[in-house]
């Protein structure tokens, strides 16, 4: 059996609207209160988000059971809110995410600068239960909501000489204390860079999301609008885009400038790839168990494997 086909899922695998209601007041009542809440959509918007919950959408449903959304919500990688995993649930509510402009530009006949509301209707939205593996040996299954970026990149049209597509995320000091402090982890530049092949960000699979778990995205998770590359380790997938630029040339990417003998450009998940610090061969699925619990085998593409083809005659060792 593939590892990803028409959903599979039985009822107890999927969170009820009930219970994930519960939730929010549970989070709410421990002092969290804004955990996994964004600006408020439209209510066209809004409905738009909850349509999607636990709708049928074959080709792009992993049968692996959910991440709970307390663990989705909370433990989280987004340097420019701290480099612990429960800073960004903390430190990013404050965060103003509306209005938001996401602005498309460079190799492209018809750059635009597109508000939230103009994102959400470009395309219909789609709930996609994609797994994200992490670099640090730790993978989810979330439910995620957006369309193809392809949608986004076809409304600009791009030129004969574009390549690549370059993603920049939101940088803003005033807001985001890792990028106030000017160095986090490797030493990252801000803003955050990420870049694909433009074949990769036209792979169907190649997400522009704008929700999950049948709302907004939290802002620890990236709000108002990320990308979700589901075969690549989960940093290729920008938080908070504000620029996406077609490019002639392989853009400079944020960890690959920091340490690029750890990161390479493409990022696959590849388990026969180490990390120079650590294996890649298995993955820890949240919440299962802390660091000593079994763990489960990394799959080539995250098992995404309809994406092999892109990836044809280069040798993925060395372009990692």
């Amino acid at each position: 059996m593939k590892p990803w086909h028409t959903p599979d899922l039985s009822s107890n695998d999927i969170t009820s609207e009930s219970i994930y209601l519960r939730r929010r007041e549970l989070i709410a009542a421990a002092g969290l209160t804004g955990i996994g809440l964004a600006a408020m959509p439209s209510a066209a918007n809004a409905a738009a988000l909850k349509a999607t919950r636990n709708t049928s959408n074959a080709g792009f449903i992993a049968t692996d059971k959910e991440t709970p959304f307390e663990s989705a919500s909370t433990y989280n990688n987004f340097y420019e809110f701290g480099t612990d995993k429960a800073d960004p649930a903390k430190v990013a509510q404050k965060l103003v995410i509306a209005p938001w402009q996401l602005r498309v530009e460079g190799e492209c006949l018809k750059p635009k600068t597109f508000d939230l509301d103009e994102l959400m209707k470009l395309a219909p939205l789609e709930e996609r239960v994609y797994r994200l593996r992490c670099v640090e040996g730790w993978s989810m299954v979330i439910p995620w909501i957006g369309y193809s970026l392809s949608s986004l990149i076809n409304a600009v049209q791009p030129k004969g000489n574009a390549k690549y597509v370059e993603f920049l995320s939101l940088a803003d000091p005033k807001q985001m204390p890792g990028v106030a402090s000017r160095f986090v982890g490797g030493g990252l530049d801000w803003p955050y860079a990420e870049g694909l092949r433009l074949d990769e960000a036209m792979h169907p699979l190649t997400l522009l999301t704008l929700g999950m778990y049948g709302q907004t995205l939290p802002r620890q998770n990236g709000a108002p609008v990320r990308l979700t590359v589901p075969w690549k380790y989960g940093f290729k997938s920008a938080k908070s885009i504000v620029t996406i630029r077609l490019t002639e040339k392989q853009p400079a990417t944020a960890w690959n400038k920091a340490l690029a003998n750890e990161y390479g450009f493409y990022s696959n998940v590849n388990p026969n790839v180490d990390h120079p610090r650590w294996s890649q061969a298995t993955e820890r699925r949240l919440p299962e168990g802390n660091v000593f619990a079994a763990k489960r085998k990394t799959l080539m593409f995250n098992g995404y494997e309809q994406v092999a083809s892109l990836y044809t005659g280069m040798d993925l060792k060395k372009n990692f």
